[in-house]
């Protein structure tokens, strides 16, 4: 039970795919305008990381090696598949924010490199754990950029004005906002990281 609470929490502080890999950072530079926005793209590549990883886990010993990439992203695109047509019926104004960007979750660094470094190699329990982890360590990363650029950015939060009066810096609600909010908190991550060392 102790390996897979680690296996679980290293996604979210260890190895969090956004500020100590620095992996899908894509998604997370187009979609961080809005936490709404954040938690969709969190959710739905949480979901994918999940499915893709049990399924993975399931039938590695049946895939030849030769052609195990294209089976990887035939699972993970089956995910998005439904991550998408979900998002579709269920919430059309956030598929319609999110864009192009749900469907690029199938070439994700983060997922194909859960499919082909960790859940190939493990068990199903420790790969769902491994998936749940990144995943929520990635919607995390992705609320905590898109909370500071919504505020910062827009003067408000889940769309929600906060203070009267503020003057927002219009900047970071746009691309080069996206990257400075996260050069900031990467630089800050690892300033935490080397004082903890």
């Amino acid at each position: 039970m102790k390996k897979l609470a680690q296996e679980f929490l290293k996604g979210i502080i260890r190895e969090n795919p956004t500020f100590v890999l620095v992996l899908g950072l894509c998604p997370t530079l187009a979609v961080s305008v809005s936490v709404i926005n954040g938690i969709g793209m969190g959710i739905a590549a949480t979901f994918v990381l999940l499915g893709s990883n049990i399924i993975i886990a399931l039938i590695k010993n049946y895939i030849p090696q030769r052609i195990r990439i294209p089976c990887y992203i035939v699972v993970i695109a089956t995910f998005v598949t439904i991550a998408e047509m979900t998002m579709k019926a269920f919430s059309p104004a956030l598929d319609r924010a999110l864009g192009i960007y749900v469907p690029l979750i199938v070439v994700n660094c983060v997922v194909l490199g859960r499919a082909e470094a960790y859940a190939s190699k493990n068990s199903v329990a420790n790969s769902f754990f491994d998936g749940l982890g990144m995943g929520i360590g990635f919607t995390l990363a992705l609320i905590l950029i898109s909370a500071l650029r919504e505020f910062l950015g827009a003067g408000t939060l889940l769309g929600h004005p906060l203070i009267k009066g503020f003057e927002p810096a219009f900047v970071l609600g746009m691309p080069s906002g996206a990257l400075l909010v996260i050069g900031l908190l990467l630089g800050f991550f690892n300033l935490l990281k080397k004082r903890k060392a």
